[in-house]
């Protein structure tokens, strides 16, 4: 089975291909279809997700997958949240996730809040009119440390520091992480809806 991954999120990629290889399927990455990117108007996870699998079906005829993902900083109220990759260019930066992290760790400098959460909602439709998405959601919870810890991972990776393992997600091993991680829960989820519902 093909299913279209609607991102161009080359880490998002290999990560779910990695983490939906129990179900034998083939993620395609909808600009190897020449499909472009959707909007994402909406203020919640589960809106944007569907909104971009609802467009990359529509425009390959295939089932899809999107996945909406971001930062809620508890100090920000739950912000960046959907606008996190986005969160940079706020203050006068490039986007990009070393920049995202810059401004981040700028914009909490004086915090002594830390809390925050990774949060990540993955949306699966058969079809672009799919009445019944499968719908996925991980969340985990830990402090933004005070500068970049680890070279794994990517976004917020370096200064995500989860209690449990006493490390940032970039200290951890890749097959730890993704175990662990907001996308791994989801990821987990999306498997068994998919097996039950969908093969």
């Amino acid at each position: 089975m093909k299913i279209v991954l609607a991102s161009n999120n080359q880490g998002k990629l290999a990560e779910l291909q990695a983490m939906l290889a129990p179900l034998g399927v083939q993620l395609l990455r909808q600009s190897e279809l020449g499909i472009p990117e959707a909007e994402e108007p909406f203020r919640t996870f589960v809106e944007n997700a569907l909104a971009k699998a609802r467009h990359a079906s529509r425009l390959s005829g295939l089932p899809a997958l999107a996945d909406d993902a971001g930062l809620c900083v508890d100090a920000f109220g739950g912000l960046p949240g959907v606008d996190t990759a986005f969160y940079a260019t706020q203050f006068g930066y490039a986007k990009g996730d070393d920049n995202n992290v810059k401004a981040l760790l700028e914009q909490m400098a004086n915090l002594d809040n830390r809390r925050a959460a990774l949060v990540s909602t993955l949306v699966a439709v058969r079809s672009a009119d799919d009445p019944e998405p499968l719908i996925a959601c991980g969340r985990v919870s830990g402090e933004i440390t005070r500068e970049p810890v680890g070279s794994n991972g990517f976004g917020f990776d370096p200064v995500m520091y989860i209690p449990a393992f006493g490390k940032t997600f970039a200290q951890l091993p890749v097959e730890v992480k993704n175990a662990n991680s907001h996308r791994g829960q989801a990821a987990r989820q999306m498997v068994a809806l998919m097996q039950e519902r969908w093969l």
